[in-house]
Formats: structure tokens, C-alpha cells, sequence
């Protein structure tokens, strides 16, 4: 398992020897004293260590934020929750990322809704862009495994490129152009700040103000706490200060066994070597043939297909790719309303049930052909099923197997989940 760490965020809590946890969290003009204040707790708690907190190692190589980062990442959550800069007036990047809910929709509808008239549905599910600033750029592993990069299908390079696309994207915030979202920029409350940051002059170049637009938007998401804050009760565990209920065991025993749910697999759970909290994913991507979703729109036409990753300009000639998407956290993943790319289920009970029955049982899960035969994998073309996944556990099932998990099984497994979910408090 890797783990990717942003040297000036604070990305894990500070946990001194004897003391309660600390969490850095920037807020008005106050963290360096915050921080001032840490340190010298640290450094009366040394000679300790705290082998079930945040090793020392991870803790930021720079002890202060700098001032215009500081500055950078609050006009950035201004920016974030800002409806005018939308073409709708009524959208902003908080309406789809509601921070109590893990920065993820607070609704069940398989796909947003976006556009000048919030009539215009989205292509995707939205996923949670909490932990993110732990990614990396889309790249091949010396394996060849297609890991890491931002969106279901990696297209962008950075949470600043991310941060881009929904502004002009005609679904979503639909902007006119550039200049027409830098426009409302110029009228927003905070464009004095914009222009104390970046240039008096600089609303006069639409293409470099988007350009700080959008780095203010990755400033914020990499050094506000709340994007990646590890209060679960399952952080909580790992640095022992509570025990998990006996079905909660019973779950992780399950979610780690690679015979059983073999969830690990994609979804690490325990700390790394250096003491790096789990992230819940590994970055990769997975072909797991979900069921195609009427819900959305687009699958009005039955020709269309959403392909994933080899659907990507940049990756020409990798049918292998096709029905790939991005492998998400499982962090806060109990307080989401609709589930992988294309929101087909709404339940954790019916995505764990399908993890393990899919092949078992594929008739609860995909509709019939004209002969009574299952039409598995229907929301892929016939010429890349085999692409899907059947050879891991749980997947490697035939029809008339016993499922990996039977239904209690499956409750263990969900009761672990919802110990994922930050905010915890005993």
C-alpha cells in the first residue's frame, strides 16, 4: 500500500503522548499561534511516542503555512460555495460536495442536475472529493496497473485540473467561456481579495485569473482539515482509544479476508509501515460489470455506453481499458445516497449483496433476454465482458455457488462500514 502526503497540509491529526488529539484546521489569521502552540506541547511530550497515532514521520516538513497560502486556500472557500458564479445562479461546487456528508451529494439521485435551469442531468454519479489531496496524476504502475488521477476516469491531472471542468461543463455550472466566468468573478464579494492576490489587472486576463480560480479551489482542498479529517470511529480504534463491537470485528475479519469479502484487496485498511492512516483505496481502477442504470438519461439511447477509462482521448487503442473506473475511498462511504460510477444502487446493503451475489445470483441484478437467458454485464458492449473482473474474490463464482458472504455476513461487513464515518465522538 502506498500512501501520498502533501508536505505543507496538515493531513493526519497530531497525536501527542498524554495529550488529547490535535487538529490543525485553517481559519482566520490564528495558525501559526495554533501551530506555535503544538509545537511546544510536542516538544514537551518528547521522549514518547504514540505507536498508535500518526508516526512523526507524517507530520508536514514545514513548520508554518506560508501567508498566501493561507490566503490562497480562504478565498478558495469562498470560491467553493459561491451559487453567483454559475450560470443558474443557484449552483455552487458545495451544492454537489456537502460537507456534512463526506463532501458528496446529500441527495440520491444517480446523477446531478446542472445547467442554466438546473434541468440538465449529469453524465456520472459525483463521487466524494474528500482524501483526494492523498492522489497522485494518472499513471501505469511498472505492472501496467492504471493508477491514480482525479474524476471516475483519471482525465485530470490534479485537483486543480479537476476544479476546472465543472465551471464550463454545460450540465453542471455552465458557464459561456472563460470570460463569462470571470465576469461574475469580477462582481463577487471577495474581488477586491482576488486582485490583492493576484493582480490588480488581473480580471483583464480571463485565461490566468480562471488559472488562480481554480488554484485557490486545490489550495483549500489541501490545506483545510476538513477534506481529509480521520475522525472515525475506526481512527479512533487504530490509535486505541476505543474497541469495536463485537459484529464490527466481525465485519473487518470479513472485509480483510481474502477468501471472504476480500475488500482490502482494492480498499487497504490497516496503517502503513511509517504509520499512515489507511486511505480506503489504492488509487487503481476495477471493471466490475454494474448493472446499466435507467435512471440516467443518457441510457435512453441503447447504443450508448459510458466505456470508463479507454473512453479517454489520451488512451487510443486500449480496449483493454473499457468498463474501467476509478477505485473510490470507502472513507465516510455509510453516508452516501447512491453508489459507483453511475449510481445504480442506493443502498450499502444492495452494493454488498451485489459484490458477492453477482455472479451467484445474476438474475437479481441484470435483466433477461428474449429466451429467459440473464443479460449479464448489460451495461458494457458484448466484446468487453471480458474485461470485467471474475477471477477475484468475490467474483470468482459460478451460477449454484454459495455466495463469499451470506446475508449476516453482509450486515458484519456493512456494520464495519459505518465505522469509517468521520466525526465520531464517543
Amino acid at each position: 500500500m502506498r500512501c501520498y502526503h502533501y508536505c505543507k497540509s496538515f493531513a493526519l491529526p497530531i497525536q501527542i503522548q498524554g495529550a488529547s488529539e490535535v487538529s490543525i484546521r485553517v481559519s482566520g489569521q490564528g495558525v501559526a499561534g495554533a501551530l506555535a502552540l503544538v509545537l511546544s506541547s510536542m516538544l514537551a511530550a518528547c521522549g514518547g511516542g504514540g505507536g498508535d497515532s500518526a508516526s512523526s514521520s507524517n507530520l508536514p516538513t514545514e513548520t508554518t503555512l506560508s501567508a498566501q497560502a493561507q490566503a490562497q486556500a480562504q478565498l478558495g472557500e469562498r470560491i467553493f460555495s459561491d451559487v453567483t458564479l454559475s450560470a443558474s445562479g443557484r449552483q455552487s461546487c458545495a451544492s454537489c460536495h456537502v460537507e456534512v456528508n463526506g463532501h458528496a451529494p446529500d441527495n440520491a439521485l444517480s446523477a446531478q442536475l446542472g445547467g442554466a435551469l438546473l434541468d440538465q442531468q449529469g453524465s456520472r454519479n459525483t463521487p466524494s472529493i474528500n482524501y483526494l489531496s492523498f492522489n497522485t496524476s494518472f499513471h501505469f504502475e511498472s505492472d501496467g496497473t492504471p493508477t491514480g488521477g482525479f474524476f471516475w476516469d483519471g482525465r485530470a491531472a490534479s485537483l486543480q485540473a479537476q476544479a476546472r471542468e465543472p465551471f464550463l461543463q454545460a450540465k453542471e455550472m455552465a458557464n459561456a467561456s472563460v470570460a463569462d466566468l470571470i465576469g461574475r468573478v469580477s462582481r463577487a464579494a471577495y474581488a477586491d481579495e482576488f486582485k490583492q492576490l493576484f493582480g490588480d489587472d488581473i480580471f483583464s486576463r480571463p485565461d490566468d485569473a480562471f488559472d488562480r480560480l481554480t488554484l485557490a479551489l486545490q489550495a483549500y482542498q489541501r490545506e483545510d482539515t476538513g477534506f481529509r479529517n480521520f475522525t472515525s470511529k475506526y481512527d479512533e480504534f487504530l490509535r486505541g482509544n476505543v474497541a469495536l463491537s463485537d459484529q464490527e470485528m466481525r465485519g473487518l475479519a470479513l472485509f480483510n479476508n481474502p477468501t471472504k469479502g476480500n475488500c482490502q484487496a482494492c480498499h487497504p485498511s490497516a496503517k502503513s509501515a511509517d504509520g499512515s492512516f489507511p486511505l480506503f483505496t489504492d488509487f487503481t481502477y476495477d471493471n466490475l460489470g454494474v448493472p446499466r442504470n435507467a435512471e440516467l438519461t443518457q441510457n435512453d439511447d441503447a447504443s450508448y455506453y459510458d466505456l470508463g477509462l479507454c473512453a479517454r482521448t489520451d488512451l487510443p487503442n486500449r480496449p483493454d481499458l473499457c468498463g474501467a473506473f476509478k477505485v473510490p475511498s470507502l472513507r465516510n462511504v455509510a453516508i452516501r445516497h447512491a453508489f459507483f460510477h453511475n449510481g445504480r444502487f442506493k443502498s450499502l446493503k444492495d452494493v454488498v449483496t451485489f459484490y458477492v451475489q453477482r455472479d451467484t445470483n445474476p438474475e437479481k441484478w441484470y435483466p433477461l433476454n428474449a429466451d429467459g437467458s440473464v443479460h449479464k454485464f448489460d451495461d458494457l458492449p458484448v466484446e468487453y465482458h471480458a474485461n470485467v473482473n471474475t477471477t477475484e474474490v468475490p467474483y470468482n463464482r459460478q451460477p449454484g455457488d454459495a455466495p463469499a458472504l451470506g446475508d449476516a455476513e453482509v450486515d458484519d461487513v456493512i456494520a464495519f462500514l459505518q465505522t469509517l464515518t468521520d466525526g465520531y465522538r464517543r
